[in-house]
């Protein structure tokens, strides 16, 4: 069964800047289409952007031009590179493959004003 491991989330000030990893175990990264997903405070979890197995990406309106979606396939890793960030980017932060599989337990991003 495939595992995936959120981290680098913390507490930042407004314009501020944070990278989070996904560490996917299992043989088959390569081949997926990874996603990150967030899901703020009373709300339900949503998709923000995802990069392909080729290394094509695609961002929701809400984080284009704030945010990168990069993958290292030596290291199993996807990476979400977040900038300019607003309060409003508050949210458990989710990595998965697309299809989506099981999901990990999240990394916490918190700005504040």
């Amino acid at each position: 069964q495939v595992q995936l491991v959120e981290s680098g989330g913390g507490l930042v000030q407004a314009g501020g800047s944070l990278r989070l990893s996904c560490v996917v175990s299992g043989s088959i990264f390569s081949t997926l289409d990874m996603g990150w997903y967030r899901q703020p405070p009373g709300k339900q979890r949503e998709f923000i952007t995802r990069i392909s197995s080729g290394g094509f990406t695609l961002y929701d309106a809400s984080v284009k031009g704030r945010f990168t979606i990069s993958r290292d396939n030596a290291v199993n890793t996807v990476y979400l590179q977040m900038t300019s960030l607003k309060p409003e980017d508050t949210a458990v932060y989710y990595c998965n493959g697309i299809p989506n599989m099981n999901w990990g337990q999240g990394t916490q991003v918190t700005v504040s004003s």
